[in-house]
Order: structure tokens, then sequence, then C-alpha cells
């Protein structure tokens, strides 16, 4: 319970610095993949690297489940970008 209430106070400081709406989602979007990162042992800055890298050329459109393969509790990923 304690992480909650440190994400919360966290998102609520950074969201001082968000200028629109759509920032402040885009903060909270960014801090929600960095805490889950964070909760599963997974070192974010391999990780965010991983996902802007393979992401993009991937066909998820056409074969969604392929991002089972990038969710920061998956094999491949505790390899790649553990801590």
């Amino acid at each position: 319970m304690a992480m909650f209430y440190n994400l919360v106070t966290l998102g609520r400081k950074n969201s001082l610095f968000s200028v629109s709406a759509a920032g402040a989602k885009a903060n909270a979007i960014c801090l929600s993949i960095a805490d889950t990162a964070k909760s599963n042992g997974v070192d974010f800055y391999p990780y965010l690297k991983k996902l802007l890298t393979d992401l993009p050329n991937l066909e998820i459109h056409q074969n969604p489940e392929i991002l089972d393969q990038y969710m920061p509790w998956s094999k491949m990923i505790k390899a790649e970008c553990s801590k």
C-alpha cells in the first residue's frame, strides 16, 4: 500500500508540470510503465529501450498477442532487462 501512496504523490507532483490533460496522461502512462517494471525487478532504461526499438517493427495490429512477450513479467524481458 505504501508503494501506491508513493506513486500517487509522485504523480501529483509531476502533474504540476503538465501543461495539458494530454501531457498529464502521457506522464501517468510513463510512470505506470516505470513502476510496473520496478515491481517486476526489471531495469527501466533497458526495458524502455527494448520497447522503443522492437515494438515499431512488429506486426502488433495483425498479431496482438506478441505484446505478451514484452510485458515486464515475461521470461524474455526478465532475461534481457533484469537488474
